[in-house]
């Protein structure tokens, strides 16, 4: 991680709720997936550390959204490693282009300092979260890990209502539209009317 000083009072505060959606099993479903989808790469040791320094040069990035491409049309051409930090930087925003341009929507990538400099953690498994779903989708990749994860189609929720209950519920306004209870008009002054100061 950056070479940054103690978070105190509300920062502190605030870097511990972000750490808390950090999902450890996320992180090996996450992990199985990205070695299936590319092959021949080395997996992280467990933990959050650990999967951020894997994630951190950009390469594993750059070669997965390569592997949702066909072979040889990949999005970004170097995959490379370096230990030049602007280079790792510039990796992890030409996989975070491509990603958008696979079809992940803006809002849902992460920055590239949340991974670079391991701050959000979270957003990162976010992402590759729903890069993973829309690989599947379109069937690009390959799918590893608990089915729960992915959202499920919604099941039908059908219910019977007789027709008299039926003509009951037309005569009922619902609260979505809005309640007079309450209401008056006391106190209400004409138009135009100065401020009576008494």
């Amino acid at each position: 991680m950056a070479n940054r000083g103690p978070a105190y009072g509300l920062s502190w505060e605030v870097q511990q709720r972000i750490d808390k959606q950090y999902d450890p099993e996320l992180e090996q479903i996450l992990t199985q997936w990205i070695l299936a989808q590319c092959g021949g790469i080395q997996p992280p040791e467990p933990g959050k550390e650990k999967f951020q320094e894997w994630l951190k040069d950009g390469t594993v990035l750059c070669k997965l959204i390569n592997s949702l491409y066909p072979k040889g049309q990949g999005p970004v051409a170097n995959t490379d490693p370096s230990n030049k930090a602007f280079k790792q930087m510039e990796q992890i925003s030409q996989f975070l282009r491509a990603a958008e341009q696979y079809g992940i929507a803006p809002t849902d990538i992460f920055q590239t300092v949340d991974l670079w400099e391991g701050k959000n953690m979270a957003c990162v498994q976010r992402t590759l979260m729903n890069l993973g779903g829309l690989a599947v989708t379109k069937q690009d990749g390959l799918f590893v890990g608990d089915p729960n994860w992915f959202p499920k189609k919604s099941q039908e929720n059908r219910r019977d209502f007789s027709k008299d209950k039926l003509k009951e519920g037309q005569n009922v306004i619902g609260l979505q539209m809005g309640t007079n209870r309450g209401a008056s008009q006391a106190g209400m002054t004409g138009y135009g009317m100065p401020r009576q100061i008494l």
